[in-house]
């Protein structure tokens, strides 16, 4: 009931509450260094040089001080008025159960000069308080020394170093300037955790590995009557939230009403400044879209908190809300109205994020569409196939209405689908996805398509493989340059929004014939599908007649020509798309956005990642 079971997390809250006791004293100034040690048998101790707990007899207990902490519930010295201002601590049972699930502990005193002495066994005294001596000149504090009972947590329970790191971390940050020294016995290793940038450094370390959109982290403090208030917040260009809380030192993982004071006032702080200087436009974020990418911790030193539980998962004070609210919307405020260069980035930011929300409702739709032929996006352009089978299905995105005619009449309709765009689609490099999803072309293909969308812009958006309806999508276009620009934009659509497409190797480039050669007074005719290779034909013929068409599009092919020159299975010519391609990545650039060269190189390189090969 009060460390929440008995599996891992529960194991390393007993060294917690230990651990919270001694930073109590470092929060009521009595402490500046704390030495925790894991011992090779499993045992834990931790020790700070704070005034040591008392060993003076109570006069209602007739016991000392030190074993009633021990042994009795809710006898804290924090339950005396006035012991500490802030503490972890609130019901005074921390040391006792500890000690009641402990196969033993020993408790050691070091106060005005003395050492003493008190060892238990699973809560009971097994050798009581004694004077062992003279304490080394200069020291005082406690040190604390427990097993954990493996008849209660089962003998593969260990503590495990990298837990033990990470909250020796969050105190060093919590408690700027208090020294943190973890020596672990077993793996013959000493560090020391030490800090004194506070949250602000903590915020900035949790975003480690993510870019952020600014160096310095913000910092907001206050007090607030008896509340005091610490926040740290950076932004980064990810997209999740990384955000933690903490109150009194003891992170509150449900977060409480210090948490929701903090968005609030978060939010409304920068929508007052977009609104003031100008940045809102069509689309405003919402609270989620402003928190996107946000690093921040949040830190209140209060002195009776009311936690949810014993494992003080939620913090309930409403005074705590109130105190975070008005500190962080006053503070940030300043910073926004001092930053102004920083406090656009944030609010682009945001508006970015709530584009990709938009469009990510937009791909939901398309794709809860169970039958895309019902959709009102396709008003009679798909011709599909007759097989449901997505291994055998092909489906062929044509250029304009006219090739889309004689494609749907040529094709073999058992396993061939035609789909007809009408002009260029957007540039999504430039329109990005929640622009692309009102063209009507756009939404065409998705829904025909039926895996939904996903990509760059959003996280939310869905695309599932699985649920594709053709293994041959294939890109038909002109032989021309308008064609090839068509092939260009649609090739990026397929890589920014759908690029499992193009991983799993569905997606192809068709090859029409540019033009066609009749020698003489021949039948047949030669496709030839460039310009170099028509010079080499008219070189290979010598004096002979010939008659050449020129293919302006494949409108201008009738069914049959389509159907042998670039449909038919046995005879087409089919390029495979393959993103790794560096030169053919920088030739996709170059038609969408000139050659500048270092987004040119930024492009080439993305795609090189993709391929996980070097440029």
């Amino acid at each position: 009931m009060y460390i929440g079971g008995t599996q891992a997390d529960g194991y390393h809250h007993l060294f917690k509450e230990i651990l919270d006791n001694s930073v109590d004293e470092a929060l009521a100034g009595f402490a500046s260094e704390i030495i925790t040690t894991l011992h090779p048998d499993g045992s834990i101790t931790v020790e700070d040089n704070g005034r040591g707990i008392p060993v003076d007899i109570m006069p209602e207990e007739q016991k000392p001080a030190v074993e009633v902490i021990y042994t009795v519930l809710h006898a804290g010295g924090k339950f005396e008025e006035g012991a500490y201002k802030v503490s972890g601590g609130l019901h005074g049972v921390g040391a006792s159960v500890v000690n009641a699930l402990s196969e033993y502990t020993r408790v050691e005193v070091f106060r005005e000069g003395k050492h003493y002495l008190i060892e238990f066994s699973r809560g009971d005294v097994s050798k009581p308080l004694h004077l062992v001596g003279n304490a080394p000149k200069g020291k005082r504090g406690t040190r604390v020394t427990f097993l954990p009972d493996p008849q209660i947590f089962g003998t593969e329970q260990k503590f495990e170093a990298s837990r033990l790191r990470v909250r020796l971390r969050e105190v060093s940050f919590l408690v700027a300037g208090l020294k943190l020294v973890f020596k672990d016995e077993i793996h013959q290793k000493e560090e020391v955790f030490f800090d004194k940038g506070g949250v602000g450094s903590f915020a900035k370390y949790r975003a480690d590995g993510e870019e952020l959109l600014y160096d310095k982290p913000v910092l907001l403090q206050g007090q607030v009557e008896a509340v005091g208030v610490d926040v740290g917040l950076v932004h980064t260009k990810g997209y999740s939230v990384n955000l933690v809380s903490f109150a009194n030192m003891i992170p509150t993982v449900d977060g409480g009403t210090h948490v929701s004071g903090f968005k609030t006032a978060y939010t409304r702080a920068i929508n007052a400044y977009a609104k003031k200087s100008g940045l809102v436009k069509d689309l405003e974020p919402t609270g989620d879209d402003l928190l996107e990418g946000l690093s921040c911790v949040i830190s209140v030193k209060i002195p009776q908190p009311q936690f949810e539980g014993q494992t003080k998962g939620k913090l309930l004070n409403p005074e705590a809300g109130t105190a975070v609210s008005k500190v962080v919307y006053e503070k940030f405020s300043e910073y926004l109205e001092e930053n102004p260069r920083i406090a656009k980035l944030i609010y682009e930011k945001a508006q970015r994020a709530a584009q990709a929300r938009e469009a990510a409702r937009k791909a939901r739709e398309l794709v809860r569409r169970a039958n895309p032929l019902e959709s009102d996006d396709l008003p009679g352009k798909l011709a599909d196939c007759q097989s449901e089978d997505p291994a055998e299905a092909e489906l062929f995105i044509v250029e304009g209405d006219s090739a889309g005619g004689s494609a749907k009449s040529g094709r073999d309709r058992r396993f061939q689908a035609i789909l007809p765009l009408r002009g260029k689609i957007l540039n999504v490099e430039k329109a990005g996805l929640n622009k692309a999803l009102k063209n009507a072309e756009v939404r065409a293909m998705v829904a025909a398509i039926g895996a939904g969308i996903g990509g760059k812009d959003n996280e939310e958006a869905h695309f599932n493989i699985e649920d594709l309806r053709y293994h041959k999508i294939i890109i038909m276009t002109d032989a021309d340059v308008d064609g090839s620009h068509i092939r260009t934009l649609l090739l990026t659509f397929f890589y920014r929004y759908m690029r499992p497409i193009i991983e799993h190797g569905y997606l192809y480039v068709a090859q029409p014939p540019l033009y066609g050669l009749r020698v003489g007074k021949s039948k047949n005719v030669e496709y030839i599908f460039d310009d170099e290779a028509l010079k080499k034909a008219l070189a290979s013929i010598g004096d002979k007649p010939y008659e050449i068409q020129r293919f302006k599009g494949l409108g201008e092919m009738n069914a049959d020509q389509l159907w042998e020159t670039t449909m038919d299975p046995a005879r087409r010519v089919l390029k495979k798309v393959d993103m790794r391609d560096a030169s053919y990545a920088a030739q996709i650039f170059d038609d969408l956005m000139g050659s500048d060269v270092q987004p040119r190189r930024e492009f080439i390189e993305e795609n090189a990642r993709f391929a996980q090969i070097e440029v």
